[in-house]
């Protein structure tokens, strides 16, 4: 069975999505592991050509060819997000065509993966009168491909074959996964690429309009989902 798992799993990996190392594989930004400590993180930013704000916590410089405010979060002195907004603002017409042209970027560049289809904002809608009357939000959201190379590949596959034969044992015995039938073999390439899509969304970068006396920003989040809180201070 351990043989038929592992060629399932890399036959996943190769060919579905690609692969990540988990404790590693996390989400960049301008080839900056989202990790780490914030001390060291507003360094590392600062050598990118950001500028410090002391009083405001903030950096400041330009980005994808726009000026903007950068912050960086943090859950349990972890870092889990850059955050950017505009420095300056713009009228709907405006930010209509840059979110628009955000999406088209990012659906264009092969570092990265969409689960959703098309995220751009409709020319026929108007988008300024949703968000004051009926709350509605404009984002879209992509994931950094998960890295290929034969280290992560490798570590990938033992972390996911742990993973699916724990599942396993919950619902059959050790002799019939050893033994595996055609639906306990179809179960294992389902939590395969479940896994492996679980893994994929930990590595995010969403966008999304804000909006302030009629005048629009953009707000863009490069989230490390590993560090995010998930209740363990509950």
């Amino acid at each position: 069975m351990k043989k038929f798992l592992c060629v399932a799993i890399a036959f996943v990996c190769t060919t579905a999505l690609q692969a990540q190392e988990t404790e590693k594989d996390v989400t960049e930004f301008l080839g900056i592991p989202v990790d780490g400590y914030k001390p060291a993180m507003i360094e590392k930013l600062k050598a990118k050509g950001f500028r410090y704000i002391p009083n405001e916590d903030l950096l400041e410089g330009e980005f994808n060819g726009t000026e903007v405010y950068v912050g960086v979060a943090t859950n349990n002195n972890k870092v889990y997000r850059i955050g950017l907004i505009d420095k300056n603002n713009q009228n709907k017409t405006d930010i209509r065509i840059r979110f628009n042209l955000l999406c088209r970027q990012f659906e264009n560049n092969p570092r990265y993966t969409s689960l959703s289809e098309d995220q751009t904002i409709p020319e026929d809608e108007d988008f300024a009168f949703e968000m004051a009357f009926r709350n509605k939000r404009y984002e879209a959201i992509f994931y950094q491909n998960l890295l290929t190379d034969s280290l992560s590949l490798a570590r990938r596959a033992q972390f996911i074959t742990k993973k699916v034969q724990s599942d396993l044992l919950h619902k059959y015995t050790q002799e019939q996964i050893d033994n595996p039938s055609e639906e306990i073999q179809s179960e294992i390439f389902n939590l395969t690429a479940e896994y492996t899509a679980d893994m994929l969304t930990k590595k995010s970068v969403w966008f999304m309009i804000l909006e302030h006396a009629r005048e629009y920003y953009i707000c863009m989040f490069y989230d490390n989902e590993y560090n995010k809180a998930n209740g363990e201070d509950l």
